[in-house]
């Protein structure tokens, strides 16, 4: 049985794409949609917490675009 690497089994989900530009009018980043704040905390959020950032990300991409 294979063991999974300690940079596998550590993984922290993100939906950066590395567009990393924040829209000043927003406040989110035009490549994710996240916050300045949410970016900056990301690693110290709970699995949770970043699953309803997440849920959130495709309205607020969406608004950007319009």
């Amino acid at each position: 049985m294979e063991r999974a690497s300690l940079s596998e089994s550590t993984a922290i989900e993100s939906p950066c794409n590395r567009v990393c530009t924040i829209d000043r009018a927003s406040g989110f980043c035009l490549g994710c949609g996240r916050t300045g704040a949410e970016i900056g905390a990301w690693v110290s959020l709970s699995p949770a917490e970043r699953r309803a950032v997440m849920a959130e990300l495709p309205a607020r991409l969406a608004r950007l675009e319009t």
